[in-house]
């Protein structure tokens, strides 16, 4: 072979190989590989983009977890979208302030429900709930007066909506855990069961619903086997119930679909919107209000994958 053959075959393999890659180079400008995140925004959490996988929100206290939907996600990350929660256990206190995007305590909130925030605390073995609406002091510092807790590990959680900042008119829920001293006693988590009672009311609930997938929860509330219609307006509606997933403490609104009527009696038939994001149990509460008291009822749903 002469030395001007073998000059000419390397140039036109050369030619090849750097034809190859510059389409290679131009699928990759045009089409970015699946799930990849090519810009460098923020995140929700403030972590530049890519950092984490995709889908993942992050777990307690910011650590990252599983992915979740609804109102703020999962609830188990003590920041999302610039927005974070600090707050500490004072004897039965929970003093705690919300501190938004631009590095300031947030005084800025719109109602939910009523309310500017709803307040949530419950044991690591999703015993002890309970629901409070804290005040707010003039500086935006939060205090949630709390009745006595058991010794063990608890998650305090924030249920918001920001009147101000980026993330102005959209519902957060933010969390962090508490250790309240003294030995302590799990109390095992009740079997799955379609029904409970409680202060002589009977709460029975319908439906199936998946993980992660849409679904609707019927209660019907009786008493002495008789259908009760005179559950009184409770936060706008006549029933509250939230939800709480047994391992991880994963939060969940359930959001109604009975608004309260003016000078009308609600029940027995109550619709929930339920968008559970995990399967396995969870832990429902039910709160309802008759003649001016407010009763809690609780029961175990099984989520099917």
């Amino acid at each position: 072979m002469t030395r001007t053959t073998t000059t000419t075959r390397r140039a036109l393999l050369a030619g090849a190989a750097a034809a190859a890659l510059a389409l290679t180079l131009t699928a990759c400008g045009s089409d970015a590989m699946p799930g990849m995140d090519h810009g460098a925004a923020p995140s929700a959490t403030g972590s530049p983009a890519g950092h984490d996988m995709p889908g993942m929100s992050h777990g307690p206290d910011g650590m990252a977890g599983m992915p979740g939907k609804g109102h703020g996600a999962d609830g188990l990350a003590a920041e999302q979208g610039g927005y974070r929660l600090d707050g500490s256990l004072a004897g039965s206190e929970y003093r705690f302030t919300v501190t938004g995007p631009d590095g300031k305590v947030l005084t800025d909130y719109q109602p939910e429900q009523t309310k500017e925030m709803h307040f949530y605390a419950i044991r690591s073995d999703l015993s002890g709930f309970q629901h409070l609406h804290p005040v707010r002091g003039a500086d935006g510092a939060w205090t949630a007066p709390l009745a006595a807790l058991q010794p063990g590990e608890w998650r305090m959680y924030a249920s918001f909506i920001p009147g101000a900042g980026s993330g102005k008119g959209t519902g957060l829920v933010l969390s962090r855990t508490a250790t309240v001293a003294g030995q302590a006693a799990a109390v095992p988590l009740p079997a799955a069961a379609a029904s409970t009672t409680v202060d002589g009311y009977t709460v029975a609930v319908a439906g199936t619903p998946k993980a992660g997938a849409a679904g609707e929860l019927t209660v019907t509330v009786t008493k002495d086997g008789k259908p009760v219609t005179d559950l009184e307006p409770y936060l706008e509606t006549y029933a509250h119930l939230t939800a709480f997933h047994a391992g991880d403490q994963a939060f969940a609104h359930l959001h109604p679909e009975n608004p309260a009527a003016a000078g009308a009696g609600g029940g027995p038939t109550l619709s929930f919107h339920a968008e559970l994001p995990k399967a396995g149990d969870w832990r429902l509460f039910l709160q309802f209000q008759t003649g001016g008291t407010l009763h809690t009822a609780a029961l175990t749903l099984n989520v099917a994958a």
